[in-house]
C-alpha cells in the first residue's frame, strides 16, 4: 500500500517539487518593457499630448481609464485619435514614470487607477475606494462582512 501514500510514486517528491516550479517559471510570459513603447506619435506631439493629460489627472486625482477618456473628450484635447491609443500614451508616460498605476480590490473585482507622481507627496488619497464601490454596487453585505453606514 506505499503507493497510495505520495502522489508521483513515493521516494521522488523533491525532485516533481522542482519540477513543477520550473515548468510555471518558464511557462510564464515576460514582463512588457513599458520603456520600450512607441507612442504612435512623433516624440514632440506624445510631449505635448502628456502634458495635457498629466494636467486631466492633477486635477480629477486617480482616475479609471474610462473616466480619463470622458474627461479627455470633455476638456478636448487634440492629437489623440482614440482611446486606444490613449491607453498607449498612458503606458508610455509609466514608462517614462511620469504616472503610477495602482491597483484597488473591490469585492470580486480590481480596479485599476492612474494618478501622477506628485500624488504621493500631496494630501491626496491614493484610490477612492468608498466611492468607487459605491458606484460598482459591491458593498453589498455578504456573509460575515459588515455593513458600511454613512
Amino acid at each position: 500500500m506505499q503507493f497510495l501514500r505520495a502522489a508521483n510514486g513515493g521516494g521522488g517528491a523533491s525532485a516533481g517539487g522542482w519540477m513543477a516550479t520550473a515548468v510555471r517559471h518558464f511557462s510564464r510570459k515576460r514582463a512588457e518593457d513599458v520603456r520600450r513603447i512607441n507612442p504612435k506619435v512623433p516624440k514632440e506631439e506624445a510631449v505635448e499630448i502628456s502634458k495635457g493629460l498629466l494636467q486631466i489627472l492633477k486635477d480629477h486625482g486617480p482616475l479609471t481609464v474610462s473616466d480619463t477618456w470622458n474627461r479627455v473628450k470633455e476638456a478636448g484635447l487634440s492629437g489623440l485619435n482614440s482611446k486606444t491609443h490613449m491607453k498607449l500614451l498612458l503606458k508610455w508616460m509609466r514608462g517614462r514614470r511620469m504616472l503610477r498605476l495602482t491597483c484597488a480590490h473591490i469585492g470580486n473585482s480590481k480596479k485599476f487607477y492612474y494618478a501622477t507622481k506628485s500624488d504621493e507627496d500631496s494630501g491626496v488619497p491614493a484610490v477612492p475606494i468608498l466611492e468607487t464601490a459605491k458606484r460598482a454596487g459591491s458593498l453589498s453585505p455578504k456573509k460575515g462582512r459588515k455593513m458600511i453606514k454613512q
